[in-house]
């Protein structure tokens, strides 16, 4: 490990001009759980390392005029425990639990996660069904994009030197959205997926309307099924359409085979899994309706 200078940032503007003045040159340290091991084996070192782990501000879960901001220092952990979370979308904590080990998801972040970028990624999905933005910080001012553009290639992102990553949104109108996150991985616990999705859609007097889809560990990226989306829409909810739809989104993924599983393997992995994910978001829209009720 070679050496590197090291600051705490005071708050997100020092953070900004940290990293405004540093450039390449600087990595930004929140959980440290990537970063920590990158440090020991990457060839091109840092000069500066910008500490951002004590930025409160970026740890909140709140819901605004605009809808569910998730700050991205929220730890896995910290979306386990939010009641906020655990009410509005339980989809997204059955995905935190299923990162790594219980110490991993009590350091490692959100905006971590996102940023990481590897396609197996596990909290990429939901929030892409639930079409999430992500809002950036940097020297002008900040600027939001959707979720899916912050996304280029495996362990590349959009962002650009003096960029720090803040917050996820989930869109107001998303709010009421019921969403479910599936997994399959060689091992039940910390293990990378060899195939991951997640389904959101509102149950419209027994119809989908707005069905979202989206994959990972499948292409470079975690991605949508727009075709398997588009089948849905304003369909009658049933079984067969579920699976018809978990068909369709196989043919949209681009899986590739290696030591782990084959690409047809994964295919029949997609099949089953958005099935899975599709039935399990409307178990808990009729849940939701029957609370209602009650």
């Amino acid at each position: 490990m070679k050496a590197f200078g090291y600051v705490t940032a005071k708050d997100v503007g020092h953070a900004v001009a940290l990293l405004g003045e540093h450039g390449a040159k600087a990595k930004i340290l929140a959980g440290g759980t990537d970063l920590l091991v990158e440090l020991k084996h990457v060839v091109h070192a840092p000069e500066m390392i910008v500490d951002v782990s004590r930025l409160r501000e970026l740890k909140e879960i709140v819901v605004k005029d605009d809808g569910l901001h998730i700050g991205a220092l929220a730890t896995h952990g910290d979306i386990m425990s939010s009641p906020v979370i655990r009410s509005m979308f339980p989809a997204l904590v059955d995905a935190a639990h299923s990162i790594g080990a219980v110490q991993t998801r009590n350091l490692g972040t959100l905006g971590g996660n996102l940023v990481t970028c590897v396609p197996s990624m596990d909290s990429g999905p939901t929030l892409m069904a639930l079409e999430a933005s992500v809002t950036v910080a940097h020297a002008a001012g900040e600027r939001r994009m959707p979720l899916a553009e912050l996304f280029v290639g495996p362990r590349r992102t959009s962002l650009k030197p003096g960029d720090l990553l803040v917050d996820i949104v989930i869109p107001k109108e998303n709010l009421e959205k019921r969403a479910a996150f599936e997994k399959f991985g060689l091992r039940k616990g910390q293990a990378l997926a060899l195939v991951n999705a997640a389904a959101a859609f509102f149950n419209d007097k027994g119809n989908f309307r707005s069905p979202r889809i989206a994959l990972g560990a499948v292409a470079p990226v975690v991605i949508r099924a727009p075709k398997a989306e588009a089948y849905l829409e304003g369909r009658k909810i049933s079984a067969e359409a579920m699976a018809e739809a978990g068909h369709i989104a196989a043919t949209e993924a681009k899986p590739i085979s290696d030591f782990r599983a084959s690409a047809e393997y994964r295919r029949d992995l997609i099949a089953v899994l958005v099935k899975r994910a599709l039935g399990n978001a409307l178990a808990r829209t009729t849940a939701k309706e029957k609370e209602l009720v009650a």
